[in-house]
């Protein structure tokens, strides 16, 4: 048996169960190791794309690469199969291509997805990777997050322009972060790829965490902007019910007293 093999896919499965970012000196104690000797084995893990390091507070936490390796297979994960009704109503209401995404660091990637039937459709594959801030599903995740600014450059990185209409000023992406998350729904208008236009809404899990998003992908010749507010609403309630199914209940909104004060004569 191959030892350092073994030990680095101990230590992958280890991060996995915890189910929080760790550091070194935890990895180290687990099991039993010098920490240059930990830290070479999770370094390893970010080199081949098996685990992520935040730099800024010095923890490690288990990428996605299983995920994609998984729907390779066509494995089918839990939250694909709670979330597949709505998808599927979403997508036979609206005829468009319907997308289940989750953040994985800077970028999105697609856990399912309905083809829209129309002649003219958006592509898009299962297991595939897009950048989070040009398209309305990572927007939509980062606007529920609500990282601070220098969180939020920790995660992104330098902003790339992928199409003369990529947002590549971080100040920019902010503003609208900041709308998307008051209005419940992100936008894409040919950021990521010209000629496709989408909207994206966070999807909350019992806790109240972002933990997936519902996008839409419309091609631009269908994206004007009475059809887009007609989407977003059916996409807003889209993804109040599948959070519903996941558990999560919003707070209902305060009441604002009355104001009892006598005005004076």
């Amino acid at each position: 048996m191959d030892a350092t093999l073994a030990k680095g896919l101990a230590v992958m499965e280890w991060l996995v169960r915890q189910q929080r970012p760790c550091r070194v000196v935890e990895v180290a104690q687990a099991f039993g190791l010098a920490r240059s000797n930990a830290h070479r084995t999770l370094q390893t893990l970010v080199e081949c794309g098996w685990a992520q390091q935040d730099a800024g507070a010095s923890t490690y936490r288990p990428s996605l690469r299983l995920f994609e390796l998984g729907a390779v297979v066509e494995s089918v994960a839990d939250l694909r199969l709670l979330m597949r009704p709505h998808l599927a109503a979403l997508s036979a209401a609206t005829g468009e291509t319907i997308h289940l995404a989750v953040l994985d660091g800077a970028e999105i990637v697609y856990l399912d997805k309905f083809d829209s039937p129309l002649p003219v459709a958006a592509y898009s594959r299962i297991g595939g990777r897009a950048p989070a801030g040009c398209v309305a599903s990572g927007k939509a995740l980062l606007a529920a997050l609500d990282e601070d600014e220098a969180a939020l450059q920790r995660r992104l990185g330098d902003l790339a322009a992928h199409t003369p209409h990529s947002l590549t000023d971080l100040a920019a992406l902010r503003r609208e972060l900041k709308q998307a998350r008051a209005r419940g729904h992100a936008e894409n208008r040919e950021e990521w790829r010209l000629g496709v236009c989408g909207l994206g809404a966070p999807v909350f899990d019992a806790r109240g965490e972002p933990l997936a998003a519902i996008g839409i992908s419309v091609p631009s010749i269908r994206f004007a902007r009475p059809r887009a507010r007609a989407l977003a609403q059916q996409l807003v309630h889209t993804a109040a019910a599948a959070s519903a199914t996941l558990g999560f209940h919003p707070a209902p909104a305060r009441a604002v007293p009355p104001d009892t004060t006598r005005r004076q004569a």
